[in-house]
């Protein structure tokens, strides 16, 4: 995908915010001039994650939102969306949650990691991602979402933390 940048004054930006973003979202991109230099961009998130459709990821992020979530996003290596939690473990401890969309979302799974858990843990795929959905075919674009994924991760260090303590594994709940 190919972008032509205009130019932009930071005074044009501070005066039409809105109008800006919303030329943004629609595919402009601009190049953000302040004081006679280049400083920074505005892209579209489609540059980024062309297989992704924008309204998609625009309902995922007000959904977690909406639902009290403060989503981090971030862009990893393999240019895909990552999306930050924290979580509280029963025991107190704190847990990084992370949510990452494949390339091609919502068709296929998101992948979801938590950091600072024993290597050792059960009911996790071989790449360390947590197994939330049993298998990955049971991911329904249509059903679920970042925010139904991140309520079964903490599902997920619910039964974590009852395995840590007593060595059993919880039962599965439906998200």
């Amino acid at each position: 995908m190919q972008l032509d940048f205009d130019l932009l004054s930071m005074t044009e930006l501070r005066n039409r915010p809105g109008e800006i973003l919303d030329r943004v979202s629609d595919g402009d991109a601009y190049i953000i001039e302040r004081n006679g230099r280049r400083r920074a961009c505005l892209v579209p998130f489609s540059y980024f994650f062309p297989d992704i459709p924008p309204q998609r990821i625009a309902d995922e992020i007000k959904t977690l939102e909406d639902n009290g979530e403060d989503p981090k996003p971030t862009i990893n290596e393999a240019r895909e969306l990552v999306f930050s939690f924290g979580a509280k473990m029963r025991s107190g401890k704190e847990v990084k949650l992370t949510v990452t969309l494949p390339h091609g979302y919502p068709d296929g799974c998101p992948r979801i990691q938590a950091e600072g858990i024993d290597p050792r843990s059960p009911h996790r795929w071989s790449n360390g991602d947590l197994c939330v959905f049993g298998v990955m075919s049971a991911w329904n674009p249509g059903k679920h979402t970042v925010f139904s994924t991140l309520q079964l991760g903490r599902q997920w260090l619910c039964r974590y933390d009852e395995w840590m303590s007593t060595g059993v594994w919880g039962k599965k709940e439906n998200v």
